[in-house]
């Protein structure tokens, strides 16, 4: 049997800096990665004639850990095309037209409605437990509109920008959610908007993450999925066995997990995992949505639009323009928020759904990854459900045994995005590093 002194299961951001760390500081690392690739809920493929992200996508300076990496490994960013036109459905359900001036006035005053008690809530965003949200948490964000007196109109626009930000049904997502994403962004819902999806890494994520991997001194194993963790309590010597698929056996002072709180339970823990995991893991969080690309032919003005949450889409994007043997084309970026609702195989229901926003769109091709029925995944970015953030995040923190958890599922600041996945990462391996020095 093998031994080391840290393996790490995933080689998302979160896995690949903590192993990294680890690595550097002396320790021997073996990161255990079942995909064949590395990058966990962020993925760069090219499909549809261009490099696609698959999953995560856009960062921002606000965002310091993720920041701090690119800036350390010379990461660009490139803005996301401005948009020239704004298509978004009336409160009769009907689509109108617009720019984006027009549609910012618009919801203007139902985006601060929504997060205007944001610095009572939660004052600091590195501590999204502390103030008033112990309170609030019970609510979703399908709570607050309801509790808000908006014309029909505005309210059905501003409905649709947070069920594009949330990636699920209203009703099943805390209004934490909402707060934490503004706090998180000293309480400025506009640099919230920007923050979360408008600057991309040039490269993709494939070349980030390339980067990490090539700083991680230990072995990255892909194609190698861990069925469990058996810890053995020994006092001084205490340690866990990680199994693999193919019945390989590794002893490790200490474990990190980086699976996301939907997927955690495709291991077997003994013992078995921490409450507060089998509950949420139980529950699943509230993200279920899905991600599509869209090969539209001819080059479309650079526009965005909004359905409802009602819709199998309810946001919908141009971001590419390519060309081929076929012709000019345009690839769209469109997020709904229930997976089901929409199957990128079945054309004629793509097309259907495009209709909603602009009926004079001629899809093509669509495809898409579906992370939630991905096992490694079994979601988008996370959103909580009503309650489980100040119910849960502390417990998701801490150490059980010899076993960490580092995931942008148990994160401080940005949770769910992949700045939340460093900061996890960053801060599982030095806890692992000072119990490791004190054995």
């Amino acid at each position: 049997m093998q031994s080391v002194d840290v393996v790490v299961i995933g080689a998302g951001f979160a896995g690949l800096v903590a192993s990294r760390e680890l690595g550097r500081a002396g320790f021997e690392v073996v990161t255990l990665e079942a995909r064949d690739r590395i990058g966990g809920r962020t993925w760069t493929d090219h499909r549809l004639g261009h490099d696609l992200e698959m999953g995560a996508n856009w960062i921002h300076w606000v965002q310091p850990h993720v920041w701090a990496e690119a800036t350390r490994y010379g990461r660009e960013i490139v803005r996301s095309p401005a948009a020239e036109e704004a298509y978004w459905h009336g409160a009769d359900g009907t689509p109108r037209k617009g720019d984006l001036a027009e549609f910012m006035a618009l919801i203007d005053e139902g985006q601060q409605l929504v997060i205007d008690d944001v610095r009572e809530a939660m004052p600091r965003g590195t501590e999204p437990t502390t103030g008033r949200i112990q309170e609030l948490d019970a609510l979703s964000i399908q709570d607050r509109f309801d509790a808000l007196d908006l014309d029909p109109e505005a309210r059905a626009a501003n409905e649709s920008v947070w069920v594009g930000h949330v990636n699920a049904p209203l009703d099943q997502v805390g209004l934490s959610s909402a707060l934490r994403w503004v706090s998180a962004t000293g309480g400025h819902w506009q640099l919230m908007h920007e923050a979360s999806a408008t600057f991309r890494v040039v490269d993709g994520m494939r070349g980030f993450t390339d980067r990490i991997a090539a700083d991680v001194p230990g072995e990255i194993r892909l194609n190698t999925t861990v069925v469990s963790v058996t810890q053995e309590d020994a006092g001084s010597d205490a340690h866990a066995v990680v199994e693999t698929g193919d019945g390989t056996r590794i002893r490790a002072r200490r474990v990190v997990s980086t699976l996301p709180v939907n997927a955690v339970t495709g291991i077997r823990f003994d013992p078995p995992l921490p409450d507060a995991w089998q509950r949420q893991s139980a529950e699943t969080v509230a993200s279920q949505g899905t991600k599509v690309w869209i090969r539209a032919e001819g080059h479309l003005p650079r526009f965005f639009a909004y359905a409802s949450q009602h819709h199998p889409l309810s946001v919908l994007k141009a971001e590419f323009y390519c060309s081929d043997e076929r012709g000019d084309y345009t690839i769209l970026v469109g997020f709904g928020p229930e997976h089901g609702r929409i199957d990128v195989d079945d054309l004629a229901g793509v097309q259907a759904a495009v209709d909603a926003f602009r009926p004079s769109i001629e899809v093509t091709e669509a495809t898409a990854h579906d992370w939630m029925t991905d096992p490694l995944a079994r979601n988008t970015w996370m959103t909580h459900r009503p309650g489980q953030l100040t119910r849960d995040l502390e417990e998701l923190q801490q150490p059980a045994g010899v076993v960490h958890f580092a995931t942008t599922d148990n994160a401080n600041l940005w949770g769910g995005f992949i700045d939340g996945a460093i900061e996890s990462g960053l801060r599982e391996a030095r806890r692992v590093a000072e119990a490791l020095e004190r054995s």
